[in-house]
């Protein structure tokens, strides 16, 4: 997937406290295009179209940055009731990684596999607290990347 580099945002990542670890493939995407602009987002899943806005990024101080939004730990904090079915659960289930057009978002969930998180789209209007409604994308974060060039 081809990312718009003026759209970058720095400092690069360090990893949040999710108790998962982000799978390679992901990192290593992230220590070039933290928090950046897909020239074509376009995707489809559980026969919809799909656009991603802008990825979301890691940052140190993300109340210092005009990206803060955009952090991957500030959308987890806004959302976390609705990204998992266990209240009693401490880290993610389900992690954002990228803001799609109109509200939902792309993710990591490691609901089934803890080490191999598959990529899905999280529908925010069908979710409601505690019960978090997805759609399978790919297996893996690479799949995902490769999705448009198939």
């Amino acid at each position: 997937m081809l990312i718009q580099k003026d759209t970058l945002v720095s400092p690069l990542p360090k990893e949040g406290f999710w108790r998962v670890s982000l799978p390679i493939d992901f990192v290593e995407f992230l220590k070039e295009n933290n928090g950046g602009i897909p020239v074509d987002g376009a995707f489809v899943c559980n026969n919809h179209a799909y656009i991603i806005d802008r990825f979301l990024c890691l940052l140190d101080m993300p109340r210092d940055n005009e990206f803060g939004i955009y952090d991957i730990d500030v959308t987890l904090t806004q959302l976390e009731d609705r990204l998992t079915g266990n209240e009693e659960l401490i880290g993610a289930d389900i992690l954002p990684i990228a803001v799609l057009f109109a509200g939902d978002f792309l993710c990591l969930d490691f609901r089934e596999n803890r080490e191999k998180p598959v990529v899905c789209v999280w529908n925010h209007e069908e979710s409601g607290e505690l019960d978090p409604e997805t759609y399978f994308v790919t297996n893996t974060f690479e799949e995902f990347l490769n999705i448009n060039r198939r």
